[in-house]
């Protein structure tokens, strides 16, 4: 299975595409298909029956996809997008590492 770089609750800037610039969180991550959700970024229209849960139905937003190559890391004490390091700790435990400062990434 290809590996993503972010996971959820991670703060990422979109790179690429019509929402480029935006900072957001991560909602969901699908490591099968390489494509994450984050908050308010590729926000889409979709068209709903109504259903029990929703009766009315009608035109709902939602955020769409996005490739996890077109998002870069934002680092939460330097607030900077960045790449990351893996450090494995003496306990064995593997670790994120910001490249720009050397804190640890959640």
């Amino acid at each position: 299975m290809p590996k993503v770089h972010v996971r959820k609750g991670d703060t990422v800037l979109v790179l690429t595409g019509k929402n480029a610039g935006k900072r957001g969180k991560v909602l969901s991550v699908e490591p099968a298909k390489s494509r994450l959700i984050v908050e308010g970024v590729n926000v889409v229209k979709r068209h709903t029956k109504p259903t029990q849960r929703m009766p009315q139905g009608g035109i709902v937003e939602k955020e769409a996809p996005v490739h996890s190559s077109n998002v870069m890391l934002v680092c939460n004490k330097c607030s900077s997008p960045t790449r990351i390091a893996k450090k494995v700790l003496d306990d064995g435990k593997k670790v994120r590492i910001c490249k720009k400062c050397g804190e640890t990434l959640g």
